[in-house]
């Protein structure tokens, strides 16, 4: 694309010093150090531990996933199930910071100077109020944890305030009472009386002390009127009266100042922490005193020296920091848990449906990544699968979880955050010379505003006389404020000509429309042509516009719909209706006029209006029941070939003949299950994918429209709009009594929509990560460069990166989407999305910081591109898998300092991952086999799902189930009374009252469930039919608006919840509790956490995770 080398991936000779990185001192120790050294002669002392209240594991295996019998089984009333009362064991289960000290005695470096320990170069410390993570050593003893106050949550891994402490008072330390100078080693205390515990002595308790002393080596005294406990140690000394400091294990212990809010660090000794730090001190060997004036540190192997802008992280990675406050029976636990176990000899689990976690508020963002780089781009445009980028490949090895990220360039901002558009004019796009990185907050300005350095490859760039601004103190630009390429994540440049092949394309949009019988009978023919015509207003790039028209069945026909037209080089014709030209030879195609079957919409429009109008009724006797659609789509390559542009298809007979035909497949059972299965979801024949890859190459764009009752090979049509960049719209059974609105709505937004034509799209990344795979609709023009000949922000696209170096230097990693494209209007134009991501070495802070919804995006994306090479049951396998290993490994890095016993532990970011996987498995894509899907769903439901942006995703996996009928009768029709009522419910047939109304909601239909028990006069007003009916479908009942306020109340809650997501239309099925099929089909294969279909419910789910991860 220009200077965007289609050829050239994206590396960099030679290490390249960081922008960021401080010098690293070779020496951790000072030589002058004369503090006795706690080490490997540290006491062994092992903390006791709280027995948990834990019941022996359940005995019986859970079910397997995919096995059993396919296909729905309907959920018969009456049927036994199981309770939702409250919880008797409140398996979940936060635990809060206890009140006594752990026993551990960890190691101790010498340091130098008082008080001074050595920093680590560019060390973060962490907010004020924060939990440190968990250490990921797992040979070592249990590392000690501090005496400080609880934390201000019992979640306080999930919310990490940022909390203003209060400022000590300064003064010399010989003005502070009970002070002992730190380079001073106190005697040793006098021997325990008789009766002392064993393994030391019992120190004295002073007055006031509401602690009952330890068992063990010897009982820690704590002091008077103290809130903390003391440490433990070779020996007690004296703590200061009063003072709010534990104090510590060790040799001999520093008083700290008097009425300092900071506790104290275990170790050797504790550093004297200066006046006025705003930060608590760290845990481990030593305790890093954090300077004053010190605005960013870093702890060894995580957060390096943010940059330019960067505000403090809200917590902060130590390869050994274990997390804040003790328990008498070991340290806090920074997970969540859920408690599974049963009786021996009784079949309960011991596992509360209830207490599950759910995703009912949606797509909950991580906020920490925000708030760490508030200039990163914001978060619809481009999400982390985790926010803690792996520093080494032995992390990544044990990061189970894929490492990539979810792009959705175009992402609707919302009113007001409009994306700023950029137009340096003569100066030219300020890019890096050497990796061609597009100027953004994250790089700095040196040599007094002379030289900028690229963030991504630390090269020194020469900054343009024109591009000049002087530096103030702090070294920022003092136009800051004039550059919003400097100030914002997102930003939009004006291309000048050097980043055009080709003078702009006007915006174009061509219909191939199949005129066989089924598509006229079904109606349609005649929706397709009323909304186009509805729309031709709308389309973007006018007076620019060009449109076009190719119809087919056994046949070709051309409309030459050019107004004016030169004959003979002299006369001109003019016409008022399209001229019909038909092409019968399917064998060897042309095309007819060429020049004139494109024309620009301002210039045609009545000819235009004229053919819509009239194209139901040319073909409404019409009884050819054959398709051409392979030599039709060629003619329409040939027509667009010279522009680009947008081809939409509307198909609605199988091809039969002519190049590209198809067969019917699908119907052999035998092939089900077995290595052969995987065929039927991919292309039968390779015709299509050359169409598609020719389609590219030329800048066009294909939507599939397909309407049939029956079996059409959406995995053949399908491929046309997967290599193009389209998306599938699947209308099985469309009949337009019933489908009319759905058509309407996603037609008229796919025409009207903003479009970004003859793109292509790049992702770079700083130094020693790789992107090695694309996931999505698109086609990949070289290593890196993706050709998106038409794309939208109903689009997203993943990808996986990878480390090219066994260690990473830099300490912060930044990525960089870069989208060149041409917009409506006629300029070409470079959306670029910037980010900045912390290198840690600590896995615990990746599991910390994962984005559950990017996650499950890729690994939705990952399975069902493994299932067009494999069979739908090592899909769900492989999701399965993924998870299990994750889990397991996030297990080994708690086992050892916590009795997990048969709780089932994962970190608070992914409490969600389970239920969304197995929502995955039961997607209509991926789940059961022949009997559970048609394959032609099955198909359509897969690339759609390869295109759907995070949230979308997430609400198509677990979908929203809310009760209505108590907001219909009750509620006034006020602000926030919905969402105050209508509350989203589990995916359960228990949370269905056979009185209540209900509303599914997908983000792709609606299912509207009257229960059997409902009011009669409650029906009567909703529906246009005699409300005793048994069975909607047999009267066709709709849900219209009606002359009610309760009709009126319901269709503005249904209104409501389409303008939330306007991408698709969500079509409106009524079902009554008991009738079947249709409350199976529609509502009961559904609900994701019950197990139907041969598949797993969520509590059985859950415990075949936990066995698997305990195996």
């Amino acid at each position: 694309m220009g200077t965007e080398n289609p050829n050239r991936v994206n590396t960099y000779p030679g290490p390249i010093p960081t922008p960021f990185a401080a010098p690293r001192s070779n020496m951790p120790i000072s030589s002058s150090s004369s503090h006795p050294v706690v080490g490997s002669e540290a006491s062994a002392f092992r903390p006791t531990s709280v027995p948990a209240t834990l019941t022996t594991p359940f005995s019986s295996p859970g079910p397997t996933v995919g096995s059993g019998t396919p296909g729905f089984r309907p959920m018969q009333p009456g049927r036994p199930t199981p309770s939702y009362g409250p919880p008797t064991t409140g398996p979940t289960q936060r635990f809060p910071t206890p009140q006594f000290p752990s026993a551990a005695q960890p190691s101790m470096p010498p340091t130098s100077g008082v008080g001074q320990p050595i920093f680590p170069p560019t060390m973060r410390p962490p907010p004020p109020g924060h939990v440190p993570p968990m250490s990921t050593s797992l040979n070592r003893q249990p590392p000690p944890a501090p005496m400080g106050s609880p934390p201000q949550s019992l979640y306080s891994v999930s919310s990490r305030p940022n909390m203003q402490q209060p400022t000590p008072p300064t003064g010399p330390p010989s003005s502070l009472p009970g002070y002992i100078q730190s380079n001073t080693v106190t005697s040793p205390p006098p021997p325990p009386p008789p009766g002392s515990h064993q393994g030391g002595y019992t120190p004295q308790p002073t007055a006031s002390s509401s602690f009952p002393s330890h068992q063990g080596v010897y009982t820690p005294q704590p002091t008077a009127s103290s809130p903390f406990s003391s440490n433990q140690g070779g020996y007690t000394p004296q703590p200061a009266t009063s003072s709010p400091f534990p104090s510590n294990h060790g040799g001999y212990t520093p008083q700290p100042a008097t009425s300092s809010p900071f506790p104290s660090n275990q170790g050797g000794y504790t550093p004297q922490p200066t006046a006025s730090s705003p930060f608590p001190s760290h845990q481990g060997g030593y305790a890093p005193q954090p300077t004053t004036a010190a605005p960013f540190s870093s702890h060894q192997g995580a957060y390096g020296q943010p940059p330019p802008g960067a505000s403090q992280p809200g917590m902060y990675v130590g390869g050994s920091a274990p997390p804040t406050g003790a328990m008498a029976g070991g340290l806090v636990e920074d997970f969540s848990s859920l408690s599974l176990g049963s009786t021996p000899g009784s079949f309960d689990v011991g596992l509360d449906s209830k207490v599950l976690p759910r995703p009912l508020d949606g797509d909950v963002e991580p906020t920490a990544f925000a708030g760490m780089y508030p200039m990163n781009c914001d978060s619809r445009f481009l999400r982390l699968t985790t926010s803690a980028i792996p520093n080494s490949q032995s992390l990544v090895s044990r990061w189970q979880l894929p490492l990539g990220a979810v792009v959705c360039p175009l992402a609707e901002a919302p009113e007001g955050e409009e994306v700023p558009i950029v137009n340096f004019a003569t100066t030219g796009i300020v890019r890096c010379r050497r990796c061609r990185t597009y100027v953004n907050p994250y790089v700095t300005f040196t040599d007094g505003g002379r030289k900028w350095r690229c963030n991504i490859c630390a090269l020194l760039n020469d900054v343009q006389n024109d591009y000049f601004a002087h530096l103030d103190a702090t070294g920022k630009r003092v136009d800051l404020d004039q550059h919003p390429e400097l100030t914002k994540g997102s930003v939009e440049f004006v291309a000048p000509a050097e980043y055009m092949v080709r003078p702009p394309m006007p915006p174009l949009y061509f219909f191939l429309i199949d005129v066989s019988i089924s598509a006229v009978k079904s109606g349609m023919l005649e929706v397709m042509a009323q909304t186009i015509k509805s729309c031709l207003d709308k389309l973007p790039g006018s007076p620019r516009t060009q449109i076009g028209f190719i119809t087919f069945d056994s046949t070709i026909h051309f409309y030459n719909m050019k107004a004016t037209s030169l004959l003979f080089f002299f006369f001109q014709s003019s016409l008022t209706q399209p001229q019909m030209m038909v092409v019968s030879d399917l064998e060897d195609i042309f095309v007819p006029l060429p020049d004139d079957l494109l024309v620009n919409l301002s210039d045609s429009r009545p000819v235009v209006e004229a053919f819509l109008d009239s194209l139901p009724s040319m073909f409404q006797d019409n009884v050819n029941v054959e398709s051409a659609f392979g030599p039709a789509l060629k003619a329409a390559f040939m027509v667009m070939s010279q522009l680009g542009g947008k081809l939409l298809i509307f198909q609605s007979t199988l091809p039969s003949l002519g190049v590209g035909r198809l067969r019917l497949r699908g119907d052999d059972l035998r092939v089900y299950g077995t290595d052969k299965e995987h065929a039927l979801r991919i292309p039968e024949d390779p015709f299509y994918k050359q169409m598609a890859a020719d389609f590219t190459k030329f800048q066009v764009a294909v939507n599939i429209y397909a309407f049939s009752d029956k079996y059409t090979d959406i995995a053949s049509l399908g491929t046309l709009a997967k290599y193009t960049g389209g998306q599938v719209y699947y209308y099985p059974s469309f009949h337009s009594a019933i489908h009319t609105e759905k058509l309407r709505h996603e037609l008229a937004r796919d025409l009207t929509r903003e479009t970004a034509w003859e793109a292509v799209m790049r992702i770079r990344c700083g130094k020693g990560v790789r992107f090695t795979s694309y996931h999505g609709n698109f086609m990949l023009r070289s290593t890196d460069l993706l050709a998106l000949p038409a794309v939208d922000c109903d689009k997203a696209y993943a990808m996986q990166f990878a480390l090219e170096e066994t260690l990473l230097t830099t300490q912060i990693v930044y990525f960089q989407v870069a989208l060149l494209y041409t917009a409506s209007c006629g300029e070409r134009r470079i959306r670029v999305h910037t980010a900045a991501a912390s290198v840690v070495a600590d896995l615990g802070e990746m599991y910390r910081q994962a984005d559950t919804g990017a996650i499950v995006s890729l690994l939705g994306r990952l399975a069902i591109e493994k299932s067009l090479t494999y069979k739908l049951e090592d899909a769900r396998n492989a999701i399965q898998l993924r998870i299990v290993k994750a889990l397991k490994e996030y297990r080994k890095l708690h086992a050892v300092q916590h009795r997990v016993g048969n709780r089932m532990i994962y970190p608070e970011s992914l409490k969600y991952l389970s239920i969304y996987g197995l929502s995955l498995c039961k997607s209509t894509a991926l789940r059961g086999g022949y009997a559970d899907a048609q394959l032609d769903e099955r198909c359509a439901a897969g690339f759609t799902m390869m295109a759907l942006p995070v949230k979308k995703m997430l609400k198509l996996l677990y979908p929203s189930l809310l009760r209505v009928d108590e907001y219909l009768v009750k509620a006034p029709r006020v602000d926030g009374e919905f969402e105050r009522i209508c509350k989203r419910l589990p995916l359960v047939a228990e949370s269905l009252d056979s009185r209540g109304i209900y509303i599914f909601d997908d983000g792709f239909r609606f299912v509207v469930w009257f229960g059997r028990m409902l009011s009669p006069d409650l029906a009567r007003n909703l529906v246009d039919e005699d409300s005793s009916a048994s069975d909607f479908s047999k009267s066709q009942v709709c849900l219209n608006e009606r002359e009610n306020e309760l009709s009126r109340k319901l269709m503005g809650i249904l209104k409501r919840l389409r303008e939330g997501d306007a991408s698709y239309y969500q079509l409106c099925h009524l079902v009554r509790q008991g009738e079947q099929p249709r409350e199976g089909f529609f509502l009961l294969l559904n609900l994701v956490e019950d197990q139907v279909g041969g598949m797993n419910g969520y509590a059985d789910w859950i415990i075949q995770i936990h066995r698997q991860v305990q195996q």
